[in-house]
C-alpha cells in the first residue's frame, strides 16, 4: 500500500467509489494497480475480522482457559480497532494516520504471533530442568529488546511514509543489531531447548532483515560510489521495500517471543542464576529492613 502510494485510490470508506465494499467489482481493477491493491487491502482487512470472529467463537466453545478466551476477544477488538484505523486514515486523509496503522499493523501481528504461541505451548522439558547461563543482564536485554525493535519500527515508519529521519533510522538499526547479537548469542547457548528455539529464530529474522534492509537502501537510494543508481518505483523497489516492512514485523515478533520464553521461564524458577541473584537481592533487602526496625526499636 504506501510503497505504491495507493493509500487514497478511494476517497471513501466503508464504501469504495460509493459502492458497497464487498460488492464492489474489484477484478475490473487489475490494470488500475493502486485501486487494485487498496481494494484487495480492504478485503484483506474483511477475512482477518472474519477469522478473528471464528477464533472467538472455537475458543468459547472447545477452550476451558478463561486466558484463552480473553485473548481471542483481544485479537477481535484489536482487528476491529486496526480497521477503524485504517478507515479513519482514508476520510482524514493523514499520512500520520497512515503511519499509525502500519505500526499498530505490526504490533497486531506480534499479539496474534504470541497468542499462537501460547496456545500451541507443549513444552517437553520439565519444570525441574534449569538454565545456568541467563544472567540479570541478559534478561534485562531480552526484554528491552522487543521496545528497541518497536522503536526501530516507528523510525522505519517515519522515513517510509513522511520521508524522515533516515539517518536515525540507519543509527537503529545499528543499535538493534548490536543489542540483538548479544541477546541471541546467549539464547543459543541456554540449557533449554525452548529458550535456543527462541534464539534461532531471532537470529534468522535478523539476518533476513539486515538483508532486506540492505536491498531497499540499493533499490530505494542507490549507491553512487558504486556506480549504483536506484530506479524509482522499480518492481525491485517496490518488492524490496515492502518485504524490508513485513521483515520488521517478523523480527519485533520474534524479539518479543524470545522476552516472552525468558518471563515464563523465569516464573517457574528455571533461570537458575537469575533467580538466585533475585533471591539474594530479596534476602538483602530483608536483612536491611530488619536491621532497620531494631534500630529503631533500640532507639524508642
Amino acid at each position: 500500500m504506501t510503497t505504491l502510494k495507493a493509500g487514497m485510490a478511494f476517497a471513501d470508506w466503508p464504501t469504495s467509489d460509493g459502492q458497497n465494499m464487498l460488492l464492489y467489482p474489484w477484478l475490473n481493477d487489475l490494470r488500475r494497480t493502486d485501486k487494485f491493491v487498496e481494494h484487495g487491502h480492504r478485503l484483506a482487512g474483511v477475512l482477518i475480522g472474519l477469522v478473528s470472529i471464528a477464533l472467538v467463537v472455537v475458543a468459547f466453545i472447545k477452550e476451558k482457559a478463561l486466558w484463552v478466551r480473553v485473548g481471542a476477544v483481544v485479537i477481535l477488538l484489536a482487528v476491529i480497532g486496526q480497521g477503524l484505523l485504517g478507515g479513519l486514515r482514508v476520510i482524514k486523509n493523514a499520512q500520520v494516520l497512515a503511519m499509525t496503522h502500519s505500526i499498530t499493523a505490526g504490533l497486531f501481528f506480534t499479539l496474534c504471533f504470541l497468542f499462537a504461541i501460547l496456545v500451541r505451548r507443549q513444552s517437553s522439558e520439565s519444570n525441574t530442568a534449569k538454565d545456568r547461563r541467563i544472567s540479570a543482564a541478559t534478561f534485562a536485554a531480552g526484554l528491552l529488546l522487543p521496545v528497541a525493535v518497536l522503536g526501530q519500527y516507528f523510525l522505519g515508519g517515519m522515513f517510509r511514509h513522511l520521508g524522515r529521519m533516515l539517518h536515525e533510522h540507519v543509527a537503529g538499526a545499528i543499535i538493534v543489531t548490536l543489542l540483538a547479537t548479544v541477546v541471541l548469542v546467549t539464547l543459543c547457548r541456554s540449557d533449554l531447548p525452548s529458550i535456543r528455539r527462541r534464539g534461532r529464530w531471532l537470529a534468522a529474522a535478523l539476518l533476513i532483515q539486515l538483508g532486506l534492509g540492505m536491498g531497499a537502501w540499493l533499490t530505494k537510494l542507490g549507491f553512487a560510489s558504486l556506480g549504483w543508481v536506484a530506479t524509482a518505483n522499480s518492481p525491485a523497489q517496490n518488492v524490496v521495500c515492502s518485504l524490508h516492512t513485513v521483515g520488521g514485523m517478523f523480527l519485533l515478533a520474534t524479539a518479543s517471543a524470545g522476552a516472552m520464553e525468558l518471563i515464563l521461564r523465569f516464573r517457574t524458577g528455571q533461570l537458575s542464576e537469575l533467580s538466585a541473584t533475585f533471591h539474594a537481592g530479596s534476602a538483602v533487602k530483608t536483612l536491611a529492613a530488619d536491621d532497620s526496625q531494631r534500630t529503631k526499636g533500640g532507639l524508642a
